[in-house]
């Protein structure tokens, strides 16, 4: 297949509202509120916020489990958003998911073999040597021993299933995968492992990832760009090195400097958020993230920060007042 010029993935003003039904009238859950980024053919990008920012919503709107309320998704040259099951049937081959929990993705009445094989029935592809074949190369692939495929998902453990749920989601030879949480749900001494197999398929395979995540090393580890998102938008997108170095956003500041350090005592030098965290569901006027940030001031009540560009870099922020300083905690040595 030839490569079609520009992005693999665009997204334009991609927005998805929940109505509220109740007894009392209120306005929609706005889980995803705009949101406008690209992927490039074999890209990793990372989308990172804290819960219930949108990560999640955003990852099942890009291959098509929910329906957008407003907003535009191409693959590939092809406008997902308005293509009916007949358009989508070929590109849903193309486009695949890594669901968050390894147990619930998986069913539990069907051996692993017929589950990693359901995507080449349901696509009607038939590869070289036979569908056995194909599944048990995909096992070798992800780590898992072929001899199991007539072994249901009870039978195997956390991170085996997980293992089994990326191996159907390569089935059909993707080119875009998103990533849904793929480590949360695991054992920290297996998270590495899969971390791992991850990189290596991006390595191997040329596959382009979107890695939903709040593990902000997980997403150092294997994205070369990251978005940070608050409240269904956006708030700063750059590359890896720039983001997690010279954040510009304060959102993006406060989560970095949460992270522990390893050697580094007492509290980072970037000061904790203010106020009460605000929901989807009535969002507060001009910058979503003004009602707990240490820098607010007047014009951001009144005026949204667009997501633009600064001193002509890749680096993007909606913010009024950006920082462009370094990230340094601040080491605070221990009493004697």
């Amino acid at each position: 297949m030839v490569d079609e010029p520009g992005p693999l993935l665009r997204v334009r003003g991609l927005t998805k509202h929940f109505p509220v039904r109740g007894r009392r009238r209120c306005g929609p859950v706005r889980a995803v509120d705009g949101l406008d980024f690209e992927v490039q053919a074999g890209e990793t990008l990372g989308l990172v916020g804290e819960s219930g920012c949108g990560k999640s919503t955003t990852g099942r709107l890009l291959v098509r489990l929910l329906d957008p309320t407003g907003g535009s998704i191409e693959f590939a040259g092809r406008d997902l958003t308005r293509a009916g099951r007949r358009q989508l049937r070929p590109l849903r081959a193309q486009l695949q998911i890594i669901f968050q929990d390894p147990y619930a993705s998986l069913n539990p009445r069907h051996p692993v073999g017929q589950i990693i094989a359901t995507p080449l029935r349901v696509n009607r592809i038939n590869p070289p040597g036979g569908t056995k074949a194909r599944v048990r190369d995909l096992m070798e692939l992800v780590g898992l021993n072929p001899d199991h495929d007539n072994r249901y998902p009870h039978e195997f453990s956390g991170g085996q299933c997980q293992r089994v749920g990326i191996a159907r989601a390569l089935a059909t030879g993707p080119r875009l995968v998103v990533a849904d949480e793929p480590v949360s749900a695991l054992d920290v001494s297996i998270q590495a492992q899969v971390v791992n197999l991850l990189r290596r398929l991006h390595r191997d395979l040329g596959l382009a990832f979107v890695l939903i995540s709040h593990d902000l090393a997980v997403v150092r580890h294997l994205c070369q760009r990251v978005a940070v998102m608050y409240l269904g938008r956006i708030v700063e997108i750059g590359d890896r090195d720039d983001i997690y170095e010279r954040p510009q956003h304060p959102y993006t500041r406060a989560l970095l400097s949460a992270v522990p350090q390893v050697g580094q005592l007492g509290p980072a030098r970037w000061p904790g958020l203010t106020g009460d965290g605000t929901t989807p569901l009535d969002p507060p006027s001009g910058c979503r993230f003004r009602t707990r940030c240490p820098k607010a001031r007047e014009r951001c009540a009144v005026e949204e920060p667009a997501l633009t560009r600064r001193d002509g870099g890749g680096q993007a922020t909606a913010c009024h007042f950006p920082d462009s300083g370094p990230l340094r905690p601040e080491r605070v040595r221990a009493a004697a």
